[in-house]
């Protein structure tokens, strides 16, 4: 055998390790394998395998990858740029970002804060927020480059760039978990097999509309940004998204004009109350049509319309049916001012620029893995379920803004400080799922469960940014005694919440959720009506404002209950509901207003009493009723008093109400070395520590 050659490598080639290479005929043998070898080189025959594939190294590429780090997963990030964030290189053209870094907020609690600061991802490191890398509000995407750039360096993540991923399929192998694998090639023909893809890609592939002279028109992703280039002329803009004002925000203080096209309607992101409508950071141009000052809005259908180029260069707006009508020249073709002179676009314009948005590239996916249908949702994102996971491909995941259908225009998970949590929510899937690590919980006596409540929608974050998608689970267990309470899980997934989370719901569950009012949110509703306030714990109901609202369900909803629960809601009808009063400083602590509608409305769904009570209380219940309230059977019949924690005891000692255990220990300890100091059995002559007051089962107020 020839040196150099393995087996395996003579194997691959087709012929037998013990074949005679020696000699004449075997010598041009060798010279014509060596050549063989040298075209295609060994790495390409045998595919590198992961247990997790990750596709992009943008926000939520390196999110999935931190989480898979952290679990100390097998898993690799593609990035095809040589650094991560290759987006905001780029993008925004004119590179203010529209996610608000809010650096104050008066509070010290890091996961309330987080709440408004729309571009950190999760991680351990308190260097990693983004509020180190920008003092602006709203900051240059240059920082958010700085800032991906480190998380990845300093949490030493696995990200292999400069590597494009030209196709992905599927090959069956009876041997994987899901009857197939993932195939990845690289720009260099090498092959990688992976049990599980986690597509981050984002939506690279501009919108575009064919039209007649579709040519002529100029895309943001090449226009000039030099307002410069645009002084003196009369603009067309296709589109009406947050690209399209944020390219007329740039130019309209030096052109003649700027006229603005699109289907439909403005849609502005305080009425809608979606991040991704129109900001008030790029729409003045509203300002100068709706105050006359030349500029101007337009609805209509792109694919109705043509652009016709006259012989000094100028752009003139026509139908596309006077285009179809024969071939002829540009200066014979009709425009709509030939039959009406008051045509809104009867004016010729010097540039037309398209600002229609983006799309997902679906152009490396093989058709076996059935990423689209075909509808028009489904052009722009790929078709995934509520658990992120590809309807077409079990194993294939969507992340980040590509992973939007699930919530498109109704919250934020296609923008950074929605997707963070949605991200962390589809890790806590693959962990139950591959290595049996159950979503993360924790159990509390029953007694506690209001202000468990009470303590989240006051501070958490995914709640609060991904309303109506992600919600807090509280699990009862066997007769109400003890709940398990699970952050987080995705809410049109219920009826799968113990095979995702590996969690048992056997004995009633309540469900919490961040809801704005069902009449609230529309381009044409009127946020701002004198009376959109509701202050009244009896009107709680008619909330408008993002506010909370529980659901409580004797049983698991089924999977039929979900998908067709009643319209507009986002679970089916639950066995009782409770909205918790919107409140102008979303602060939910009012003792009156909040706590106690909360807390009687868990009692009356337990059937039992959720105080906490006097000894005294205790023992004239335990005499007079045969169902005591939890908090007298978890304390006063175990004689264990209240439920005490560390901080209540540090409390205690601080206020002079309790002994520090550890300087009692000590003076215990002392008197002992002390001769004549002790009684028979050898306890210490000095008097113990008064009785705690904690022990006396005092009434939690």
């Amino acid at each position: 055998m020839v040196r150099g050659l393995t087996p395996v490598v003579c194997r691959r080639m087709g012929l037998s390790a013990a074949a005679p290479l020696w000699g004449a005929p075997g010598l041009l043998l060798t010279i014509a394998l060596l050549l063989a070898l040298s075209l295609h080189p060994a790495q390409t025959w045998a595919p590198v395998h992961r247990d997790y594939c990750v596709l992009g190294a943008g926000p939520a590429g390196l999110q999935m990858a931190y989480f898979l780090q952290r679990a100390g997963r097998d898993y690799m990030v593609f990035e095809r740029a040589p650094g991560p964030g290759s987006f905001f290189m780029r993008y925004p053209r004119h590179r203010k970002l529209i996610s608000i870094n809010k650096r104050y907020t008066g509070k010290t609690n890091a996961e309330f804060n987080l709440r408004h600061d729309w571009n950190s991802l999760l991680s351990h490191d308190p260097r990693l927020l983004f509020r180190h890398y920008s003092d602006a509000y709203y900051p240059d995407a240059s920082d958010m480059v700085r800032y991906l750039s480190d998380f990845a360096e300093r949490l030493g993540l696995h990200v292999l760039y400069n590597t494009t991923i030209a196709h992905v399929t599927l090959n069956k192998d009876r041997r994987a978990w899901n009857g197939h694998y993932f195939i990845l090639t690289d720009h260099r023909g090498q092959a990688y097999q992976c049990s599980v893809l986690l597509v981050a890609t984002g939506l690279p592939v501009p919108n575009q509309v064919d039209f007649p002279g579709s040519e002529y028109v100029d895309g943001y992703e090449s226009v000039s940004v030099d307002p410069k280039d645009f002084v003196g002329q009369n603009v067309l803009i296709l589109g009406r998204g947050n690209s399209a004002f944020e390219t007329a925000e740039n130019i309209f203080s030096v052109t003649n004009f700027i006229h603005m096209l699109s289907r439909s309607r403005v849609r502005l992101s305080w009425a809608t109350h979606y991040v991704g409508d129109l900001r008030a950071i790029n729409n003045g141009l509203l300002d100068t049509y709706q105050l006359k000052s030349l500029d101007g809005l337009l609805e209509s259908d792109l694919t109705d319309l043509a652009i016709v180029k006259d012989h000094q260069g100028k752009f003139h707006i026509t139908l596309k049916l006077f285009m179809e009508a024969g071939n002829q020249s540009s200066d014979a073709i009709p425009l709509p001012q030939d039959d009406n002179d008051n045509f809104a676009m009867r004016v010729a314009y010097d540039r037309v620029i398209r600002c229609l948005g983006w799309k997902f590239d679906f152009s490396i996916f093989s058709k076996s893995l059935r990423l689209s249908s075909g509808s028009e949702l489904s052009k722009k994102y790929p078709l995934v379920r509520a658990s992120y996971e590809s309807k077409g491909s079990r194993g294939l995941f969507i992340l980040g803004t590509a992973s939007h259908s699930v919530d498109y225009r109704k919250s934020a998970g296609g923008f950074i400080h929605g997707f963070r949590y949605t991200v962390r929510a589809v890790h806590r899937l693959l962990e139950q799922r591959h290595h049996g690590v159950a979503w993360p919980s924790t159990e509390h006596p029953i007694t506690h469960l209001a202000s468990a409540i009470i303590r989240r929608i006051n501070e958490a974050s995914g709640l609060y940014q991904m309303f109506s998608v992600l919600a807090d689970v509280v699990l009862l267990k066997e007769n109400a005694t003890i709940f398990e309470y699970l952050e987080e899980f995705p809410m049109q997934m219920l009826a799968q919440l113990e095979t995702i989370t590996g969690r048992r719901a056997r004995h009633g569950l309540f469900v919490i959720n961040m809801e704005y009012g069902r009449n609230y949110s529309g381009p044409d509703k009127d946020v701002f009506f004198s009376d959109r306030s509701v202050g009244h714990m009896e009107d709680a109901w008619l909330s408008n404002f993002l506010h909370p609202v529980i659901y409580y369900y004797r049983h698991l909803p089924t999977e039929q209950e979900v998908r067709f629960r009643p319209a507009g809601w986002p679970l089916p009808r639950p066995s009782a509901l409770h909205h918790v009063v919107e409140d102008f400083l979303t602060d939910w602590t009012a003792p009156v207003g909040h706590i106690l509608p909360l807390r009687r409305f868990l009692e009356n769904c337990l059937d039992t009493d959720l105080r906490g009570f006097y000894a005294e209380s205790c023992f004239l219940f335990a005499l007079t009723h045969q169902k005591l309230p939890p908090f007298c059977q978890q304390g006063y019949l175990r004689t264990q008093g209240l439920v005490g924690t560390e901080s209540l005891r540090q409390h205690g000692v601080e206020s002079g109400l309790l002994w520090d255990s550890a300087i009692m220990g000590q003076r215990q300890g002392a008197s002992e070395q002390q001769p004549g100091n002790h009684r028979p059995g050898g306890h210490p002559l000095a008097p113990g520590p008064p009785v705690s007051p904690f022990n006396s089962n005092k009434e939690e107020l």
